[in-house]
């Protein structure tokens, strides 16, 4: 069992000031890997100070001092990347192969991104007499969730340390593991201390600490809609900014011009990746009402071929949900489905066949679903598919538009410029035509209560910097 019940502080690990441990539970065996520790207010206040004390020298150090920092840290997480997969999968039971081709993956680019823009990025402009200087906001205080951890610890933390920010990051006490190593590698990588401090700790008490302390001036939030309200709401006595990625329920525009059998089996691979513990998955699949039951029968035998298997095993599949309380929310709005008239096509109910163990789900796919249902509202977090039949474009559009997130979009269409128009139509903030892929220096990020602020590449850096006018 691996002891992480340090907090990483002022450029040391340093004991907490309480005893109450945490266990890190591997969701797979349910088994007990690692313990933590629950920080407190005066750890979390002693980790501010640090950074506070940190921010007056490291916002002065020059691009080609920060760059030079981000290639160490760089390097050694090259050098660690097995570390990284393998601490991932044990947390929140990625398959091995998906966490190192998909989820290790996440941290290499955000770094390598945020290099590229650091190297280009223009701190400063003449406009006119004035001098426009974009410089670092100041003490950060970053809170991140379990399901894609170091992709979301990664793409705060490098565009923070690229712009002379200092922080406090709070990971999620459900996958705390690659945030306990990447803390060891900053420390490798050479950072002046204060710069970048870990304390982990329960949301409601660190994360709203984070929100409410009065030198901390800014939050980064990812994870629920619910959370990131509450996040927000702190943070407004200190009228701090809150840059948040919260929820979606993305709709998979299928146009009556594309190849049914390609696009609805290629539609439930995107939803069932990482056992759908995606902000961004496509859960809501908009069909034809004429190639509709067509396009049921193909995502039933899509949705059978999902294996279902332990993470430490190599070959492509999912693995479990990470935590006991994931399994029963989808468990629960599984079943709120089946009451309320959905037409289970695929999995359902209950544990995969030889899975008595571990929080495993069933690869599941609803059919007869409308927008109103509790499954078409709610985010999941699950290899859940519904299916929504629409009779013409603009009632897709509708359908598309009709929910409180706006995080992604996805288009299937034999005619990419139609897609392009429709795309324009779409209220997301990202959208993804035939399967184009989203490089690390798009912007990430969504429309209404899918969060505000974009993060990712150069757009990353905005919220970390203040703008400045010197006249004369």
């Amino acid at each position: 069992m691996k002891d992480c019940r340090q907090f990483y502080i002022n450029g040391h690990w340093v004991a907490p000031q309480s005893a109450d441990d945490l266990a890190v539970e591997n969701p797979a065996t349910e088994q007990i890997i690692a313990v933590i520790s629950q920080g407190t207010r005066d750890d979390l206040n002693r980790a501010v100070a640090a950074a506070k004390k940190a921010f007056q020298e490291y916002s002065q150090t020059t691009r080609e001092q920060r760059i030079a920092l981000l290639e160490a840290l760089l390097a050694v997480y090259e050098a660690r990347y097995e570390e990284m997969a393998c601490a991932i999968s044990m947390e929140m039971g990625a398959p091995i192969s998906f966490a190192r081709s998909d989820q290790a993956d996440c941290g290499r680019g955000h770094l390598k991104s945020a290099l590229r823009a650091l190297r280009d990025y223009p701190f400063e402009q003449s406009l006119g007499k004035t001098l426009v200087v974009r410089e670092a906001i100041g003490v950060c205080g970053l809170i991140t969730p379990w399901n894609w951890p170091i992709n979301q610890i990664a793409c705060k933390v490098a565009p923070a340390l690229a712009t002379g920010c200092t922080m406090i990051l709070k990971p999620s006490e459900i996958a705390p593991l690659s945030a306990h190593l990447f803390a060891e590698m900053i420390h490798e990588a050479g950072f002046p201390p204060g710069v970048f401090n870990l304390v982990n700790g329960a949301g409601p008490l660190i994360g709203q600490g984070l929100a409410e302390h009065p030198d901390i001036d800014m939050v980064s939030f990812t994870g629920s809609t619910r959370a990131g309200v509450a996040v927000a709401k702190a943070a407004a006595d200190s009228v701090k900014r809150v840059a948040q990625e919260l929820g979606g329920k993305s709709p998979n525009l299928l146009l009556d011009d594309t190849d049914m059998e390609q696009a609805v089996t290629r539609g439930v691979a995107w939803c069932m990746e990482n056992t759908g513990q995606s902000c961004n998955a496509p859960t809501r699949m908009l069909v034809p009402e004429q190639h509709y039951e067509q396009a049921v029968a193909i995502a039933a035998k899509a949705a059978a071929a999902v294996t279902v298997g332990l993470p430490h095993e190599e070959g492509s599949h999912i693995g479990p949900l990470s935590s006991r309380a994931q399994f029963d929310k989808v468990q629960h709005l599984i079943e709120i489905a089946i009451k309320e008239g959905a037409r289970v096509v695929a999995g359902g109910l209950g544990k995969p066949e030889g899975f008595t163990t571990g929080h495993f789900v069933r690869p599941t796919v609803f059919a007869d679903v409308n927008n109103r249902m509790t499954i078409a509202r709610e985010e999941v977090f699950g290899p859940v598919l519904v299916m929504i039949p629409y009779r013409d474009e603009a009632e897709a559009i509708d359908i598309a538009n009709d929910t409180l997130y706006g995080l992604a979009a996805y288009i299937q269409t034999g005619d990419p410029q139609r897609g392009q128009r429709i795309a324009r139509r779409l209220r997301a903030g990202m959208v993804r035509i035939n399967g184009a892929s989203h490089g690390y220096n798009a912007p990430f990020g969504g429309y209404k209560q899918s969060g505000n602020g974009r993060e990712w590449g150069e757009y990353g850096f905005e919220d970390y910097l203040e703008i400045k006018a010197i006249n004369g």
